[in-house]
């Protein structure tokens, strides 16, 4: 940046990064905001949540520590963090973020005091956060049909049972060793249930369960039904899909949830499957599910713009205040190169991020 905004320099952009007391979090509001005017109003806007982890090294940098990097694909020295971001169709835009403190740092309070972590940040783990971030948008006003979160979320069942207590419709993909009944558990559980408690899989004898991988291996070809979920650049995007309604044990309290499991899986790769639970209305029809299952693909593409155009990524800072600082600026230029996008897209529909910021140097080229 000091390269080409006149009458700037380095020390004093550092400076605002990492030690300027503004707020990083209503910059992150209003470009929540901003991104909900875009789009919120639609019924295929939702809100996906993703975390994001980029490699860093050394022991002062606030969150670093060894953990799993989807980027990387191994566990490593990295940061975390959960992120938000609305979407709609191929428009995403990143509108919240939570940097995730593992207990070794949680724990050493005297190293969250040197890296400038305030005293009331406590352990979250990861879908902690993300229920925080999705309670925050709601508060704030931000309009969106469903969650969709990858299997991460989808895996841990007090944050899909807060969702749904919350009122929340949502697409959660799970792993294939999810667990499933095909009868209701509720006509069982009552006569059977010891003072003691247990688990489902103590009537397995009882209740059909099975795994959703099982499930669906058992169905017959004729079964998988053909959709259209999207378009992409080699055309519109077919998928096979098989959806039934199921019940899932959420705890040993006999919570017990009839939801949507939705199975998808590639045309040109039928070992490529994907397997997700929603608590959408009964009502909703297979093309819809299969639709809403497919967004989370765009998240994607607003971290790959986020790290090849804005630098995301590309930051040399280790604090607290300085890292939200950062991330609050990153979702600014996104916001900024998404809306620049729209304003374009009916004359320039194929205009991409980077076409964006060649601009003025194309500009600069014709003026002089």
């Amino acid at each position: 940046m000091t390269e080409v905004v006149p009458e700037t320099e380095y020390q004093s952009l550092h400076h605002f990064t990492t030690h300027s007391p503004w707020e990083h979090l209503p910059v992150m509001d209003q470009v929540a905001v901003d991104a909900d005017r875009l789009f919120g109003s639609s019924l295929d806007t939702a809100i996906i949540i993703d975390e994001c982890s980029l490699p860093k090294k050394g022991k002062k940098s606030v969150g670093v520590a060894r953990q799993w990097s989807g980027r990387l694909g191994k566990v490593d020295n990295c940061q975390t963090g959960v992120y938000a971001s609305l979407v709609n169709g191929a428009k995403a835009a990143i509108i919240a973020c939570r940097l995730y403190l593992p207990r070794v740092w949680t724990d050493d309070r005297k190293r969250c005091k040197a890296a400038g972590v305030p005293d009331d940040i406590k352990f979250k783990t990861k879908s902690q956060l993300a229920l925080d971030i999705i309670r925050h948008a709601r508060s704030t006003g931000i309009r969106y049909a469903w969650v969709g979160v990858d299997g991460g979320y989808g895996k841990e069942p007090l944050f899909l049972q807060a969702l749904e207590d919350d009122g929340e419709q949502f697409v959660a993909d799970v792993h294939k060793d999810q667990s499933i009944y095909l009868e209701d558990l509720k006509l069982y559980i009552p006569e059977r249930q010891s003072s003691k408690g247990r688990t489902p899989s103590a009537y397995k004898t009882d209740v059909p369960r099975m795994t959703v991988e099982k499930w669906a291996a058992d169905q017959p070809e004729d079964a998988w039904q053909r959709v259209i979920t999207r378009d992409s650049t080699k055309g519109l995007l077919n998928v096979d899909i098989l959806t039934r309604q199921v019940w899932v044990w959420l705890d040993e309290k006999q919570y017990v949830c009839k939801w949507h499991l939705v199975v998808r899986r590639e045309t040109d790769s039928h070992k490529t499957i994907k397997y997700s639970l929603s608590n959408a209305p009964a009502e909703t029809s297979p093309e819809r599910l299969a639709y809403m299952q497919g967004q989370r693909f765009f998240v994607e593409r607003s971290f790959q713009d986020a790290k090849e155009t804005i630098g995301m990524d590309q930051y040399q800072v280790r604090g607290w205040l300085a890292w939200h600082h950062h991330m609050a600026m990153v979702m600014m230029a996104s916001l900024f190169l998404l809306e620049t996008r729209t304003e374009q897209e009916e004359e320039f529909p194929l205009l991409s991020c980077p076409d964006i910021a060649a601009i003025p140097d194309e500009q600069n080229i014709l003026a002089g």
